[in-house]
């Protein structure tokens, strides 16, 4: 299964990078499937104009990104809160392309305050819904990411690392039973 975790904020010294980081590579490290790790910094989409409905009909400076993004099976949405809702520039780059039919989403929102970026992860079930995605249900909404993880995506809060095992468990069980059964249909 190729999953991809899509780090949301296109900023600079990203805080919610580091959970992006860490999730990239505890999968890498614990699972047997294939993890990439689609960074906003590293992408510079220009407003939505047309959605790329294949490869070949992609911009070829975009080529490289459309292909992971095609040959995603599930897919991890790691994303801060700007004003209450997700990353503008993780929206503008889900809406570059078709409906994500039965793919398996991971939802995931932090902040440097207490909330986590609560609001955010809400929101962003409802987008996972208009994908026509599959939304895991055990959430990780990360408050205070700076004393959870430090910039190289290691995990310096022990106290938090059940809930980062928690929401891994639970969704490469709704992952891996997802795509196995779309395999069968």
């Amino acid at each position: 299964m190729k999953i991809e975790i899509i780090s949301g904020s296109p900023r600079n010294n990203s805080v919610t990078k580091r959970v992006a980081l860490h999730l990239y590579n505890q999968l890498k490290e614990t699972t047997h499937h294939e993890i990439g790790l689609i960074d906003m910094q590293e992408w510079n989409l220009p407003p939505l104009q047309s959605v790329f409905t294949s490869v070949d009909n992609t911009p070829a400076e975009f080529k490289p990104l459309s292909k992971r993004v095609f040959e995603a099976d599930a897919f991890i949405l790691v994303s801060p809160e700007y004003n209450g809702s997700y990353a503008p520039a993780m929206k503008n780059l889900l809406d570059h392309f078709p409906k994500q039919h039965h793919k398996p989403f991971g939802i995931v929102t932090a902040s440097p305050g207490p909330m986590g970026g609560m609001r955010a992860a809400q929101q962003m079930l409802q987008l996972v819904a208009a994908l026509f995605g599959v939304a895991s249900p055990y959430l990780l909404v990360v408050p205070v990411i700076d004393k959870k993880f430090n910039n190289k995506g290691e995990l310096i809060d022990e106290g938090f690392k059940n809930t980062v095992h928690n929401f891994i468990t639970e969704y490469l069980w709704l992952a891996e039973n997802v795509v196995k059964e779309e395999a069968i249909a």
